[in-house]
């Protein structure tokens, strides 16, 4: 769902005076359309691959050309870290998430 749907569907709630009554009917949900938790994820992953690879090719490049500077490099490898890091504690989370749902008794 984009941000201009959402507006839309706000202001379309706004000019229909009856469903804003409380205790009014129920409205019907329409399916929103939109990323999804796995597309979001996905996105997420190819920015940490993006990531590894820029500084994969500094580093080739910082081997063979003394052109490129140390601390473009230094930054790059600890970016490239620290996105490895946060997907890491994202996936950890999310197993964690899937476990605690599992043991739940229904």
């Amino acid at each position: 769902m984009s941000a201009i749907a959402g507006l839309e569907s706000v202001s379309g709630i706004a000019a229909n005076p009856v469903i804003m009554q409380l205790g009014g009917a129920v409205l019907s949900q329409q399916p929103v359309q939109g990323a999804g938790f796995g597309d979001i994820l996905a996105a997420g992953m190819k920015q940490v691959e993006a990531k590894l690879s820029s500084a994969d090719s500094l580093v080739r490049q910082f081997a063979l050309d003394d052109s490129i500077p140390v601390h473009q490099v230094t930054f790059a490898l600890e970016e490239a870290r620290m996105s490895v890091e946060l997907a890491m504690q994202v996936r950890a989370r999310l197993v964690e998430s899937y476990r605690d749902m599992m043991n739940m008794q229904i």
